[in-house]
């Protein structure tokens, strides 16, 4: 379990340490990122969030399930809708911002505009703190774990990849509203903390949920699923069809996929 913890806290670590890196590019950025690059980055995380979801949660659920001597599909499946439900059912609940709407969604919307954006995008990485604390944690329980490890080091690169640009997308915003730069730092990165929060939190209930980590591991993917398929690919598209955004998806998917085979 401590070896566990401390390899979650470290892939954890690397992701919030990525989001808060993006953030600090408020400090050196003069002038509002053009649209172009805000949907290359969008693409982006959404292909990386896909590829993780099948190499690194997905399959390896399927895997555990079969190797347990169940019926593989079963708690993939189950785990994945249970996944998107959860956060259907957050996405309702929290009062929230998308990037690039004037629209408010979930309870107390009338909340100040700075919160709510950054709340949805503390809401969304949730289920990447989830996958690599999970990820970690199935890495320590099995026996020459070395493949496993170096599997869920390439899911928290390829996540905290994605971050980079995520943390940007809440700072810059912020400053040009008016916040000052420090301050619009702060809430980006503190929109990260909740990876290492959540990813440490999971590692701590797979010792007594551990023949449940099947379904685990697929309701991290259902959850990252539905925040691709809900905010990140429309809001890489927003207004018209974009090549940029759809080759920012490709390009985001094939670096994962390679960093998880060749890594894992």
């Amino acid at each position: 379990m401590t070896k566990a913890l401390l390899w979650a806290a470290l892939g954890t670590g690397v992701t919030f340490g990525m989001t808060s890196l993006g953030s600090a590019m408020v400090f050196l950025l003069r002038k509002k990122t053009s649209e172009g690059m805000q949907r290359i980055f969008l693409g982006f995380a959404a292909g990386v969030m896909i590829a993780a979801s099948v190499w690194s949660l997905l399959i390896p659920a399927i895997e555990q399930a079969e190797a347990a001597g169940q019926i593989g599909w079963i708690p993939a499946a189950g785990g994945f809708v249970l996944g998107v439900a959860f956060l259907m059912l957050m996405d309702g609940l929290l009062p929230h911002l998308h990037a690039g709407s004037d629209q408010p969604e979930g309870l107390h919307a009338n909340w100040r505009r700075t919160t709510l954006l950054m709340l949805a995008v503390t809401l969304h990485n949730i289920p990447e703190g989830m996958a690599v604390g999970l990820s970690f944690a199935l890495a320590a329980q099995q026996s020459g774990a070395e493949a496993a490890l170096t599997g869920a080091m390439a899911l928290a690169i390829g996540i905290g990849i994605q971050n980079f640009p995520e943390g940007a997308a809440i700072s810059l915003p912020l400053h040009q509203e008016g916040m000052s730069r420090g301050k619009a730092f702060l809430y980006g990165s503190a929109s990260g903390v909740v990876e290492p929060v959540f990813g440490i939190l999971v590692v701590l209930l797979s010792g007594f949920i551990g023949p449940f980590m099947p379904w685990l591991l697929a309701f991290a993917a259902g959850a990252m699923i539905y925040v691709v398929v809900e905010e990140l690919i429309p809001q890489a598209h927003l207004g018209e069809h974009s090549n940029v955004g759809t080759l920012g998806v490709m390009a985001g998917f094939l670096v994962m996929m390679i960093l998880d085979v060749a890594l894992g």
